[in-house]
């Protein structure tokens, strides 16, 4: 029982770590802190998947049935977080954007050009190689993402 209550401990800290940053970015852009922005960046946060716009407008409506946030704040909220790093998105062309938390591991993906689920997977050695690659060539990594397209195993299946 006690590491559901450190992980929930931990889970509570990062999450008011990740706030304080949010009320810092608002601050900076002259924005206001309203309840609306912080249940975009709470849902977002509380959920494992990748959202869209729409998506996460849903879950705040269910989880909050008595606040008024709409479509446009969560989408203003997004772009902000995402112009700031605190989240990161995945382009699916005509089909928009899926976000997440920025604040993750950090992981690659492998998106289904069927269904558009996506999975996330960590291979240690794809990260040396590239590593290897990065310093053979005399380049320096920032940052990086993989995103593999296919079809998943359920599409194939059909």
């Amino acid at each position: 029982m006690s590491n559901v209550l450190t992980d929930f401990k931990e889970r509570t800290i990062e999450y008011q770590e990740l706030l304080s940053d949010f009320k810092a970015l608002l601050k900076k852009n002259s924005l206001k802190f309203t309840i609306q922005r912080e249940v975009t960046l709470e849902t977002l946060y509380d959920s494992n998947e990748h959202l869209t716009p729409e998506s996460l407008h849903k879950l705040i409506q269910v989880k909050f049935p008595d606040l008024k946030t709409g479509i446009a704040t969560v989408y203003r909220t997004l772009s902000l977080l995402e112009d700031s790093s605190m989240v990161t998105s995945l382009s699916f062309g005509a089909q928009g954007k899926k976000y997440e938390l920025g604040a993750k591991n950090h992981h690659d993906h492998l998106i289904c050009i069927e269904c558009g689920d996506i999975t996330e997977f960590v291979d240690d050695e794809i990260e040396v190689r590239q590593e290897s690659i990065a310093k053979e060539l005399g380049f320096t990594i920032e940052d990086h993402s993989m995103q593999i397209y296919g079809i998943c195993k359920p599409c194939k299946e059909k």
